[in-house]
């Protein structure tokens, strides 16, 4: 995934698997980075409850974090995009900002591989609602590793066959104090629907989820499914010059009337 000449980016949420990925990576002595998106959430107090975990872990275990608060730089959060814009999917919009900013800040501070912390529960349920809908390209990008590519920094998903219960274990054991409420956007998502069935299957038949997502990797493996990480042609967003399929990429189209603004520590 990487090695101690790399400087690891680490996307930290405020919640349990992030920040016990990048206090483990810390502990082991590699040059890390978190990053920290406040996207401006503000039912439930959510984004600054999240911020100021973020920040109360950096300072507790003098671990460097950068944050980045959307409504500061663009002038509109998630919370203004939904104003705006009220028939658009909540969480695939969040999920673009959070792709597009981790991988920009990224690499403007110098790092060159970026991890998340996705668990096995967090695997397991996507492959699941993958395969439900035969989303085929989705199914294709579900890898542990995604190389580097037109301007995307190599991606790296350490935590994937650990579960859920078990970051939440390392974090209390380690003092790590992490936001427990959930994204007030997330409510009914299809994704908590898949973890609740395979939590039900894994109650009956434990390891169930273990092997769903081991048997896919070697399956994947055996029949050389190749990554769809490419972009169709070399086109760059003549705005921020981030890798974009189209002249001007989605994120500054969300946010047009302000510019990405470059943040550095």
């Amino acid at each position: 995934m990487f090695s101690r000449q790399d400087k690891v980016a680490v996307a930290i949420s405020g919640g349990k698997d992030s920040l016990s990925l990048l206090y483990c990576l810390n502990k082991l002595r590699f040059s890390v980075l978190g990053i920290h998106i406040n996207l401006g959430i503000y039912k439930n107090n959510y984004s600054d409850e999240s911020e100021k975990f973020v920040k109360e872990f950096g300072e507790k275990f003098n671990i460097p974090v950068l944050i980045y608060n959307l409504k500061d730089k663009q002038k509109k959060g998630i919370d203004d995009v939904v104003r705006q814009k009220k028939t658009f999917k909540v969480c695939a919009t969040c999920g673009m900002v959070k792709r597009y900013l981790m991988n920009r800040l990224a690499l403007e501070n110098g790092c060159n591989v970026l991890a998340t912390g996705h668990n096995l529960d967090d695997e397991a349920s996507r492959l699941f609602g993958n395969i439900l809908y035969w989303q085929e390209e989705h199914i294709e990008h579900q890898s542990l590793v995604l190389p580097e590519e037109s301007g995307l920094l190599k991606k790296v998903k350490p935590f994937t066959f650990f579960t859920e219960k078990e970051t939440s274990l390392y974090a209390i054991l380690n003092g790590i104090s992490y936001i427990r409420e959930e994204c007030p956007y997330s409510i009914g998502a299809k994704t908590i629907k898949y973890k609740e069935i395979l939590n039900r299957l894994e109650f009956d038949s434990p390891g169930t989820k273990l092997r769903f997502l081991k048997g896919f990797y070697s399956f994947k493996k055996k029949i050389n499914i190749t990554s769809l990480r490419t972009f169709k042609g070399d086109k760059k967003c003549i705005k921020c010059g981030m890798p974009s399929t189209k002249e001007i990429c989605i994120f500054c189209r969300t946010f047009e009337e302000h510019p990405f603004i470059i943040e550095k520590v």
